[in-house]
């Protein structure tokens, strides 16, 4: 398996790859929220399914899937992303069980496949994808009926990111989830995306009929987003804390909404023609 070489316009999320897992996959904050959402994918997924990854980025995820028997199709619309993901999966031993694919979230109606046993997007690849509708009726061709879909958003309102720029007296910052129409997020000097930051109850209604809510839990409801990863470094002990509290208060209805990422999960279903 070559690692892939860049083509074309480079894209967005090209910008971070290289210090992604640097600034979120091994920090404290990045391995206790992923932690959280691995628990899930352990209920959800089981050997010998085959599962299509929506925004894999370093592959992290996918290696996770692999070591306990699940096929993964893992795309992402970052080559050099991709180009990361491959590395790992190589050096994992998965090249068998992790099918990497350059393809953005928009464009997986080309895989034209209806063999999928469940869908995975994690820490809110989704949230730059403009028309949800047509991404919903896509997702729904590729999946059997029954399957699930685990899908993990950054929420529309976290408390502690109103909280931590309203002290940088920043307001544009704190507020910015709740937005009408998303907002432009500056990856780099000459790299930005639009992300959009959709309810709970939004989705429900954007993926109906193809897909039933099932349930969703908070990722990050007291454990902060990585930008606060100095503070988890300084304060150990409170950062402790926080992940015990979220244990207690990621499903808990009013609360759960707050949280830096929400973690749904939709069911197929099987539909009458």
């Amino acid at each position: 398996m070559d690692v892939l070489q860049a083509q074309g316009d480079a894209a967005p999320f090209d910008a971070i790859a290289a210090r992604y897992d640097e600034t979120f996959t091994t920090s404290k904050i990045g391995c206790a929220q992923r932690a959280s959402v691995w628990k899930e994918l352990e209920k959800a997924f089981r050997p010998g399914d085959r599962i299509l990854e929506i925004g894999c980025g370093t592959g992290v995820d996918a290696c996770f899937l692999a070591e306990r028997g699940v096929s993964v199709v893992a795309c992402d619309s970052s080559p050099q992303m991709l180009n990361l993901a491959i590395r790992r999966i190589r050096e994992n031993g998965r090249d068998r069980s992790v099918h990497p694919h350059l393809l953005a979230a928009e464009n997986i109606a080309s895989l034209r496949s209806r063999s999928f046993d469940g869908a995975f997007s994690n820490f809110g690849a989704l949230n730059c994808v403009e028309d949800l509708h047509r991404f919903a009726s896509d997702l729904a061709f590729l999946l059997k009926p029954g399957a699930t879909a685990l899908l993990c958003w950054m929420g529309p309102c976290c408390v502690w990111e109103i909280a931590w720029y309203l002290a940088q007296a920043n307001p544009a910052k704190a507020f910015r989830r709740f937005r009408r129409g998303g907002v432009t997020a500056r990856l780099s000097e000459s790299a930005s995306v639009r992300v959009h930051y959709p309810s709970v109850d939004r989705l429900r209604r954007t993926f109906a009929p193809e897909f039933r809510l099932v349930s969703f839990k908070g990722i990050g409801v007291c454990v902060p987003p990585t930008y606060v990863e100095y503070w988890a470094n300084r304060f150990p002990r409170l950062f402790e804390l926080s992940m015990r509290a979220d244990l207690l208060l990621e499903r808990c209805p009013g609360i759960r909404v707050f949280a830096d990422h929400i973690l749904v999960e939709f069911r197929r279903e099987s539909l009458q023609p």
